[in-house]
């Protein structure tokens, strides 16, 4: 199997951490812009798109600055999708920063749907 490559993605997000801390953090606040439907049982999440399932462990979460998981499939693998909110400690502007591995040829394709994602998620929080 082809190493996946780490690639780090920012999003300026104009507002409060602990609220976007809710959307990333909860099934139901993914639901809203991260996939279809999620569900959650203990620390196993369960993500579904368009009638396909893919099922993530969670790693670690801290609130309200990040959350962690690890798809079941990359089990034996270091990869995994994290997406922490950053507070610039002067200006106070929130950014959503993510991480997440592909294949070489599939690294463009990856930060495109997250930034369709995020720009979901930013026009759900009234966000520009």
């Amino acid at each position: 199997m082809e190493d996946k490559i780490k690639y780090e993605m920012e999003f300026p997000i104009h507002v409060s951490p602990s609220l976007l801390y809710q959307y990333i953090s909860t099934p139901s606040g993914m639901s809203e812009w991260y996939a279809d439907n999620v569900n959650s049982r203990g620390e196993f999440f369960t993500f579904i798109w368009e009638g396909s399932e893919e099922k993530a462990k969670l790693l670690s979460k801290k609130s309200p600055e990040r959350i962690k998981f690890k798809w079941l499939e990359d089990a034996e693998t270091d990869y995994y999708f994290e997406l922490r909110i950053q507070v610039d400690e002067i200006t106070k502007d929130v950014s959503l920063m993510v991480t997440d591995f592909a294949e070489e040829d599939e690294v463009d394709e990856g930060k495109m749907l997250w930034e369709n994602m995020i720009s979901n998620l930013k026009q759900i929080l009234g966000s520009s």
